[in-house]
């Protein structure tokens, strides 16, 4: 049966979970089909998959927490990329979310991505899941810019022990209004000592200017250097910082 749309309509709904991974490589598993989820008391919502159909999330006003973990795709990334916007317009009422890289890569092809996502006005806690890749850097500032009550970010995974990018490049875009008024937690995985997580922390340090506490971890795979990572931790406690009241923690 070749379904081409779906209406799923459950009010006492409370928590869903949506495994979309039966991807071979060909471009026809994407057509899919669109389906509708209406879903008013829904808390709870984690998506896993290729976006192989279209998803409408209608009137989510309940939701607490969200999990989407999009793969990055190298077939029909416009279609894909469209797919994720889509996705993350139905998440408007949410309080947190946990969003992959590949998402957040979804995003960065689907042009400006201010025109396509709404502000996500409750949003209070952001993780991202995997490791942040050079390409998605862009489109994380820009998903930033629409969280203007966010108070904790982690980065589950840390960043790309092989990014490239230099001091300049977090600073092309305006700095997130959340860095500026509400942005307390900061917490970074598989810290090495490299020179892009030190302008990156550099960066947070200077412009979130309330926040309370910023957690480092010891990367404990074969990248990390521990005697960068003594220089790099010493180079961050005398750096400028715009809230004096910041903690710098490393475990």
């Amino acid at each position: 049966m070749n379904l081409k749309s779906i209406a799923i309509s459950i009010p006492t709904l409370k928590s869903l979970t949506i495994d979309d991974f039966t991807y071979s490589g060909s471009e026809e598993d994407l057509n899919g089909c669109e389906i509708k989820i209406y879903a008013a008391n829904l808390l709870s919502l984690k998506y896993t998959g290729y976006l192989l159909n279209q998803f409408f999330l209608c009137n989510l006003s309940s939701l607490v927490n969200a999990s989407i973990q999009i793969p990055f795709v190298h077939m029909r990334q416009k279609e894909i990329a469209y797919r994720s916007v889509r996705l993350l317009r139905g998440l408007h009422h949410v309080k947190s979310v946990r969003i992959s890289n590949g998402t957040i890569e979804s995003l960065s092809l689907a042009g400006n991505v201010l025109d396509h996502l709404p502000v996500y006005q409750n949003l209070t806690y952001l993780e991202l899941s995997t490791q942040i890749k050079n390409h998605s850097v862009g489109a994380l500032m820009d998903l930033l810019q629409r969280l203007p009550n966010l108070e904790s970010l982690v980065f589950a995974e840390g960043l790309d022990p092989s990014m490239y990018l230099y001091e300049d490049d977090w600073i092309l875009k305006p700095v997130p209004k959340c860095f500026l008024s509400c942005l307390k937690s900061v917490s970074l995985q598989n810290f090495h000592g490299n020179l892009i997580e030190l302008c990156f922390l550099e960066f947070l340090l200077e412009n979130a200017l309330v926040l309370e506490r910023m957690k480092i971890f010891y990367s404990k795979n074969p990248y990390g250097d521990p005697k960068m990572q003594k220089e790099v931790s010493n180079q961050l406690q005398i750096l400028p910082r715009g809230s004096a009241d910041c903690l710098i923690m490393f475990l």
